[in-house]
């Protein structure tokens, strides 16, 4: 692991991957499910669980950047703006600091979507 190091995984997201978080994760909000009453929001329609488009970080670190045996010890997100079903979701990690003796890195996240408009920022920490 180097410091400026960047890895990047990309998803759309799609009504069933929504539905199948609502299940596994207990989020029945209607804002996500809803179309009716998600139309009475802010949004204007459904949005995207903020925690299953932020899953893509978890994507990129347990699988490219360490990859195979990454343990996360940290993870804060803001979240900047909604994400929307069909919208395609690139998560960046790029590598901050390094203490190898400890074989611990620190890493700035962020979620944009096509349009480079950022969904999702913050910072984890990990051990590799």
């Amino acid at each position: 692991m180097q410091v400026g190091q960047i890895a990047k995984l990309s998803k759309i997201f799609t009504q069933e991957d929504v539905s199948t978080f609502a299940k596994l994760s207990l989020d029945t909000n209607p804002v996500h499910l809803d179309e009716d009453y998600a139309k009475t929001t802010i949004f204007g329609r459904k949005i995207i669980h903020g925690f299953l488009s932020g899953s893509l970080i978890s994507g990129v670190i347990g699988t490219l950047l360490p990859g195979n045996g990454a343990i996360y010890l940290h993870q804060d997100m803001d979240f900047k703006n909604p994400v929307y079903v069909g919208e395609i979701i690139t998560a960046i990690v790029q590598v901050e600091n390094v203490k190898v003796e400890k074989r611990i890195a620190y890493l700035s996240t962020i979620c944009v979507n096509q349009d480079n408009e950022v969904k999702i920022t913050g910072n984890a920490v990990i051990k590799y």
